[in-house]
């Protein structure tokens, strides 16, 4: 007879957060599910994120918390900046009309991200709820976006939640290729700058291993965060002449 998963905790708005390690598990239907409910306030973020819990639903779905196991980080210190994409990086940072630009246009981008295709996936998680929500963030301080731009065109970027010494990246989009790649270069190089080593990346993907990203338990993940946060926060500017330590 197969086992029921555990009954999911409902939160009413201003609930706090079960344990992280009450989250589904491996032989679970969703695997690092951890509970539905609350609300999408910037104090219920800000909660959630220093227990290293982040929001994830599809149109229709309540909102759901997921703290998965293993917990999928990208250590700065082993930014994988392959042959090709140096080469990349160094032919944008001589042309004229390339930059990048840091919270030029974050609605704009987070629009980009809810739009890109995401492999095996038919819609998007970035709903118009969460785009409010995020934009409540920014405009805190507590959210950023890395952007490519061409020719006064965004064509690439991402956006990642910032608290202390710590950074949750969230989602990223390229309509030009290697765009987003740019983008996380130029992340990579403020981390670095500003003493920042870890960066969340939640969910394990092929694409970030090919990047350096690598699979971290959760309890190790978690006493990371808890000590990153308390850290002064970061101050988000890229120059052209970062390049140079990367590229």
């Amino acid at each position: 007879m197969q086992e029921m998963s555990p009954p999911l905790p409902w939160l009413s708005p201003g609930q706090g957060f079960p344990p992280p390690a009450q989250a589904w598990g491996p032989d679970d239907p969703a695997p690092g599910l951890l509970a539905a409910g609350a609300d999408l306030s910037p104090q219920t973020l800000v909660s959630a994120y220093s227990q290293g819990i982040f929001p994830w639903f599809s149109p229709g779905q309540p909102i759901l918390w997921w703290s998965p196991d293993p917990r999928m980080v990208l250590l700065t210190g082993n930014f994988k900046l392959h042959r090709s994409l140096r080469r990349v990086i160094r032919q944008f940072a001589k042309t004229p009309g390339c930059e990048i630009r840091v919270d030029g246009d974050f609605s704009r981008l987070m629009a980009c991200c809810a739009q890109a295709p995401r492999k095996g996936q038919g819609g998007t998680w970035i709903v118009p709820q969460m785009i409010e929500a995020y934009k409540g963030l920014n405009a805190a301080g507590l959210a950023h976006s890395v952007e490519t731009w061409v020719d006064q065109q965004l064509v690439g970027g991402l956006y990642f939640v910032n608290l202390g010494g710590m950074v949750f990246g969230e989602s990223m989009f390229a309509q030009r290729r290697d765009a987003s790649k740019i983008a996380l270069a130029a992340l990579v190089v403020m981390c670095r700058r500003q003493g920042l080593d870890l960066i969340d990346c939640q969910q394990s993907t092929s694409h970030l291993t090919s990047l350096g990203a690598c699979d971290m338990p959760r309890p190790e993940f978690l006493a990371r965060v808890a000590e990153r946060i308390e850290r002064g926060v970061a101050n988000w500017h890229f120059d052209r002449l970062y390049w140079s330590e990367i590229a």
